[in-house]
């Protein structure tokens, strides 16, 4: 992985942690915590201290059956983040996590550095600003909207589907005029998937380096870990980091995750097995 993100070049296998920030009332893992900008801005300083590599700000909930949200208010909860954060010389590169072409664009201009589409920017208006900003974005895998996307989680062939549809998305984004050296591939687990068919993405998750692009996971306190566990939100964290050990042991370049300090931990380790397997 060459990436340059903002004023930092992301360079080699990682593994590289993306900390969350989720400025919404009702996210599935902390939603409320978070929704002031000061509250928010205080997080991201936390997880840059606990050692990510880059910060991923939300405000707009995805997960399955949540509401909409507009623009503008979307706009009102994420930009005064982003500039307190510059205002306060954070060093850290932030990624603007909408799918909304003007939230994306006042984020870029109050000093955001990548776009983390969950949609793959379907949205044309989305495309251009990316393009225009020469910004790098994160193409997530999903299906139809948070109220639809769990009816879609039909397939015949998982891993191979998920896999055309990312190349699509792929696609549709340098025809946008993004550069692809620019682009990262997330295969979106949970977004559109039943917790069997996360975990069968998430084994197999090593095939997609076959795209030819960085790939980005976030397994963090996801649902298929409660069904596999019985384990609440609050209490995922080992759950967690066995997925975030599978992701590095498959050669994924980025992952994302709430639980930083223990995700660095995790995912060093296992980049030590990947790399002394390597050397065997």
């Amino acid at each position: 992985m060459r990436l340059r993100i903002g004023a930092r070049l992301f360079e080699g296998p990682g593994p590289f942690v993306m900390g969350v920030v989720n400025a919404t009332p009702d996210s599935f893992s902390d939603g409320g915590r978070f929704l002031s900008p000061d509250a928010a801005a205080a997080q991201a300083e936390r997880l840059a201290e606990e050692g990510a590599d880059l910060v991923d700000l939300g405000g707009e909930s995805t997960r399955p059956g949540a509401a909409p949200v507009d623009a503008v208010e979307e706009r009102r909860r994420v930009v005064p983040v982003v500039a307190r954060l510059r205002a306060r010389g954070f060093a850290l590169p932030i990624s603007i996590d909408t799918s909304k072409a003007e939230v994306a664009r006042a984020a870029l201009e109050a000093g955001a550095d990548l776009v983390n589409d969950v949609h793959g920017l379907a949205d044309p208006a989305l495309a251009r600003v990316v393009a225009d900003a020469g910004a790098p974005v994160v193409l997530m895998h999903t299906r139809g909207t948070p109220a639809t996307m769990q009816d879609l989680a039909v397939y015949r062939d998982l891993l191979a589907e998920v896999a055309a549809e990312l190349r699509q998305a792929l696609a549709r984004a340098v025809a946008a005029g993004v550069a692809e050296e620019r682009i990262i591939l997330d295969p979106g687990l949970g977004f559109a998937k039943t917790p069997g068919q996360s975990v069968e993405l998430l084994a197999r998750v090593g095939e997609l380096r076959a795209l030819g692009r960085p790939l980005l996971v976030g397994p963090s306190r996801k649902r298929f870990i409660g069904h596999l566990t019985g384990a609440p939100v609050e209490d995922r964290l080992p759950g967690t980091l066995a997925a975030v050990t599978a992701c590095v042991l498959a050669g994924v370049e980025l992952v994302r995750v709430h639980d930083v300090a223990a995700a660095r931990q995790a995912a060093q380790v296992a980049a030590a097995l990947r790399q002394a397997a390597i050397l065997r």
